[in-house]
């Protein structure tokens, strides 16, 4: 059983802590999470002139800020509550099955109010930085992303659209190195605004008939192809389908 004695040296102890914990906030602005962007905190204006590296090691930073305050934030709650404990006469008393707390475990953990058996797990936090939301991909977001069967100009392709003209992403960064600056994407290989090779040759009217094969250079491509592979073609004589080689200005086409 706690005596008066013990009562007043323990809430002399958690009223310093609680004391020292709020001049620390007021001291580092909540770690630096009262200002309005983490630039602010670092002397910096914009995300422009930095290298990705250091924008990364500057948002682990963050990260690692937003863990401080939130674990500081919890031991405040946990004096407080241990604080009004004490005013109630509960302090030393498990608020779980009501057996009293060993006095070594209250020097060790003051704040706690739980005995050993009780004490809640330890808890995970999700909270996230917003500016993480710049690194997510941008897929998933709009009306046409994660659709399988949609074949709809959708935020992936708008993406391939213009990372083909170069990214910060060099060959050496990926698994399977390409052969050109312009492919330093992931999915490159994949065709921008259709699905299918023939997309690029074949046309049809605005009720879906008389199919036509207009030859140019990627229905030339699409034919080598096939044969290399040793594949019928699926359009048979279709009108403007010419199985003969094409002539130089017809591939330039």
């Amino acid at each position: 059983m706690l005596t008066t004695e013990h009562l007043n040296k323990f809430k002399k102890i958690l009223t310093e802590e609680r004391k020292d914990l709020i001049e620390k906030f007021e001291i580092n602005d909540h770690f630096g999470l009262e200002r309005a962007h983490y630039h602010e905190s670092m002397g910096e204006l914009s995300s422009i002139d930095n290298h990705p590296a250091d924008e990364g090691t500057d948002l682990y930073e963050r990260e690692k800020d937003i863990a401080l305050l939130e674990h500081e934030q919890f031991h405040l709650q946990d004096i407080d509550h241990a604080l009004q404990a004490i005013d109630q006469g509960t302090y030393g008393i498990c608020q779980v099955c009501g057996v009293e707390i060993p006095i070594e475990r209250l020097k060790a953990l003051p704040t706690t109010t739980y005995c050993k058996q009780h004490s809640p797990d330890s808890y995970t936090s999700h909270n996230r930085p917003i500016e993480e939301g710049v690194l997510m991909p941008p897929f998933g977001k709009f009306d046409f992303d994660g659709r399988d069967e949609s074949v709809a100009y959708d935020a992936e392709d708008s993406w391939q659209e213009v990372a083909q003209w170069g990214t910060s992403e060099t060959p050496s960064d990926f698994a399977y190195p390409t052969d050109h600056y312009n492919d330093t994407y992931n999915e490159s290989e994949e065709p921008n605004g259709y699905v299918e090779e023939f997309e690029n040759f074949i046309g049809n009217d605005m009720y879906g008939n008389n199919v036509t094969v207009y030859p140019n250079a990627q229905h030339n491509k699409y034919e080598q192809e096939l044969d290399d592979e040793g594949v019928m073609t699926a359009f048979g004589d279709l009108p403007g389908y010419e199985k003969e080689p094409y002539t130089k200005d017809e591939a330039k086409q």
